[in-house]
């Protein structure tokens, strides 16, 4: 079964839209290697129409370019990219195709097919529905100590809790926080008499 795992830029007060505006401070190497460390790994990439349309609009040139990062931009044209949309596509990128079926069916299908690791960046709605369903292994969230105060979160209010447990953590020199989670079982029911049983006790 192959692996899906997200990688979002995210705010202290949870914004994930628009990271381009508020997140490029923070870059580093080490942030930089967290990143490979998610798409790197990865021979197919997952994106919503909104994310691919970025990247494909960016990183062509980047390659063709010759620049610092065109190793980085050759290896993301050369791996196999599926674009979700409800809307027939057409693409100049290569090794780019359009998710036949419905979201949930077809990823999981995905999952079954022989391969390596698949990654999503960014694509909320696409993370927050393979979530929902129990299809995403791992959530890779680097937390910026910025409260951008607007724009689109990556939880959205009405849903179902969505227990996670944290695998690693690591804090970057910038103060960023590199948290992997993975889903995890229902957290049960307590209430504050549960609770208090671990409060320091009065003299």
């Amino acid at each position: 079964m192959r692996k899906i795992t997200a990688g979002l830029f995210i705010s202290l007060d949870g914004v994930v839209e628009a990271p381009d505006q508020w997140h490029f401070p923070y870059f580093n190497e080490e942030m930089g290697a967290a990143v490979d460390a998610t798409l790197g790994a990865a021979d197919t990439v997952l994106f919503g129409r909104t994310t691919y349309d970025s990247f494909a609009g960016a990183w062509p040139e980047r390659e063709a370019a010759g620049g610092e990062d065109a190793g980085f931009a050759k290896a993301l044209g050369d791996v196999r990219k599926i674009v979700v949309s409800h809307r027939t596509l057409e693409f100049t990128w290569r090794n780019s195709e359009q998710l036949e079926g419905d979201l949930v069916d077809a990823v999981a299908a995905l999952k079954r097919e022989p391969g390596g690791d698949i990654a999503l960046s960014g694509s909320v709605s696409v993370v927050r529905q393979l979530l929902a369903a129990g299809l995403l292994d791992e959530l890779h969230l680097l937390v910026h100590p910025i409260a951008v105060r607007t724009g689109m979160r990556l939880f959205d209010e009405g849903e179902a809790p969505i227990p996670l447990r944290l695998i690693s953590s690591e804090t970057f020199r910038t103060g960023v926080m590199y948290l992997v989670y993975a889903p995890a079982e229902s957290t049960g029911s307590a209430t504050y008499d549960d609770a208090k049983t671990h409060l320091r006790q009065s003299d």
